[in-house]
């Protein structure tokens, strides 16, 4: 299987601070590959990395064989890379439509003269865009608010706009930063059951940024994990979450498991609901 996304041992430093020390790690075409790690561990530098909006200070990155390290974020954009923020960068004032359309701007082909000549193509093309965007908005449920300002919207609706956004570049890798952060059960729920179908009906290779182990378990292919800027484990779900090392990051003893049988909620795994 082509690798859609390696990183080859990245170091990051700002000043004195080294954030990230030689993380190694590859994410297969067409995976759903989480990356943990407790608060600090340097998750959110790595996908800044990937991103572009960090270069790395050691290593490389590559996409689909590629070396993109040097690449600025809108380069990066056209390549098939989109991604999602764990603090919201949405345009609070403007409408949910206008701010999903913001995410088709780098595949917009009319220049000013063509503009100019707005019957002919410009016109078509803002059609053609806008109908991505319906289907967008369709497949999120966001018909009840497309016409709504994005910051009157509650938080687990703005995260599913964000989103939104990020489906709109067309992406073929998309990195999802703690897209449940801030939610509901209901809507961790919802946001799960998207990102499965973005992976499975879509075909995205996913690389998400998750805290709620329960997410991973449930609907990962595989995991990385980070502590310290350093990676201490990888591999799926069951066999990461039962190595020692993580263990202890997260809980600083070895003997301890990371989800109590007895303190497991009623309901059935997020998996079998979003099957």
């Amino acid at each position: 299987m082509e690798h859609a996304l390696e990183v080859r041992n990245v170091s990051l430093r700002f000043g004195g601070v080294r954030a990230l020390s030689e993380v190694s790690f590859a994410v297969n075409d067409g995976e759903l590959f989480s990356i943990i790690g407790p608060n600090g561990a340097g998750k959110t530098s790595i996908v800044n990395c990937i991103s572009g909006r960090y270069r790395p200070t050691e290593g490389h990155l590559f996409y689909h064989g590629r070396d993109i390290t040097a690449l600025k974020p809108n380069a990066r954009a056209p390549l098939g890379i989109g991604r999602t923020f764990q603090n919201l960068a949405l345009f609070h004032h403007m409408s949910v439509l206008d701010n999903i359309m913001v995410g088709r701007h780098h595949l917009l082909k009319n220049n000013f003269f063509t503009g100019a000549l707005y019957w002919l193509g410009a016109r078509r093309e803002e059609l053609e865009h806008r109908h991505k965007v319906e289907e967008i908005i369709d497949f999120l449920d966001l018909q009840s608010v497309r016409k709504a300002t994005a910051g009157t919207l509650s938080y687990g609706l703005r995260k599913r706009v964000e989103l939104a956004r990020a489906m709109a570049l067309e992406p073929k890798l998309i990195l999802l930063d703690e897209p449940m952060a801030g939610m509901n059960f209901e809507e961790k729920e919802d946001m799960a059951r998207y990102i499965v179908d973005l992976n499975e009906e879509f075909g995205m290779t996913v690389v998400m940024i998750e805290h709620d182990m329960g997410v991973v378990m449930d609907i990962s292919n595989r995991v990385v994990v980070l502590d310290f800027g350093r990676k201490i484990a990888e591999g799926d779900p069951a066999e990461v979450l039962a190595d020692p090392h993580v263990k202890r990051a997260y809980l600083g003893e070895e003997d301890e498991v990371l989800v109590d049988p007895d303190d497991a909620p009623d309901h059935p795994p997020i998996a079998e609901r979003v099957a």
